[in-house]
């Protein structure tokens, strides 16, 4: 193992070395002169000789001292060199773990603005349902649906889950283009959760409905969900965030004016250490401008 003199003592060396002096360089390090001096009478002790001659008002290098210094200096900039390489890696890729339709469906068509405001930072999306452990996974922020709190996370909410029913204009053809909340039950429900239908005809007051006829597709995603009721395979419960393109062109149909809310919402969330992060910065801003711009929601 090599045995190095303290680092504290090169770091004073090399600052004073640099600037040729003692006081210079212990307001570059942020120390008192005196404990400059000290290091550097450490370091001159651990190598056996002078590294400074000590006048009255300045000090110089010695000639062990002009040997040392160039290595020093050159190992210090390599150094500085190689922290700074990491960092600008690091700063380089965001890495953004989001629940699949809302990766999908809301933030992929509006990366590209986040890209042009950043063209330095690039991102990495793991669209998933799965939450992912910041602590040991190489993540840098989630976009969850939950409740929270979730310790050690910073939490920022950007919108509430909701659903509302939806179908394609063939599926409506030669119906009312809004049905009543109770012939619905005698329509072909697409399944996406187990209780989402149930929650859904709860809230628009059936209260507990004997036979919800779920139509034999069962999907994991909304997208996939939101791509069945598009293909008129039957009524979906949707987020009508997530599918603004599809309603406003006229090839989703919302068939019931009720919007249920879900007992959870969508955040963002990171780590509370890294918040001040300059990429985790810039997305969070960007985020929570865009939730308000597209969403009408201040948060």
């Amino acid at each position: 193992m090599l045995k190095l003199p303290p680092l504290a003592a090169i770091r004073a060396f090399e600052a004073a070395a640099r600037h040729g002096s003692f006081t210079a360089a212990a307001a570059e390090l942020g120390m008192t002169q005196a404990a400059v001096s000290y290091q550097i009478k450490q370091l001159e002790d651990r190598v056996g000789q002078p590294l400074f001659l000590r006048g009255k008002r300045k000090v110089t290098l010695s000639e062990a001292g002009q040997r040392l210094a160039p290595a020093v200096s050159e190992a210090f900039q390599r150094l500085s060199l190689a922290f700074g390489a990491l960092r600008e890696s690091q700063d380089g890729v965001l890495s953004v773990t989001v629940v699949n339709t809302f990766g999908t469906n809301w933030l992929v068509p509006r990366l590209g603005t986040f890209q042009m405001a950043h063209p330095d930072i690039a991102v990495r999306l793991d669209t998933s349902a799965r939450i992912v452990d910041f602590a040991h996974e190489d993540v840098d922020v989630g976009i969850r649906a939950g409740k929270g709190p979730w310790p050690g996370l910073k939490m920022h909410w950007l919108m509430p889950v909701e659903f509302a029913v939806f179908a394609s204009p063939d599926l409506m053809a030669g119906r009312s283009s809004v049905i009543d909340a109770a012939d619905l039950l005698s329509w072909p429900l697409l399944d996406w959760t187990d209780d989402a239908w149930r929650h859904w005809f709860t809230s628009v007051g059936i209260q507990d409905p004997q036979h919800i006829p779920i139509r034999n597709i069962q999907v994991q995603t909304q997208q996939l969900l939101g791509s069945a009721a598009l293909a008129g395979q039957g009524v979906a419960l949707l987020t009508p965030a997530f599918f603004r393109s599809e309603i406003a062109s006229g090839r989703l149909i919302q068939v019931h004016p009720h919007v249920a809310r879900h007992e959870i919402d969508y955040w963002l969330v990171y780590p509370q250490e890294r918040q001040n992060t300059r990429k985790i910065r810039a997305f969070r801003d960007w985020l929570l401008a865009e939730v308000e711009k597209v969403c009408g929601v201040s948060v």
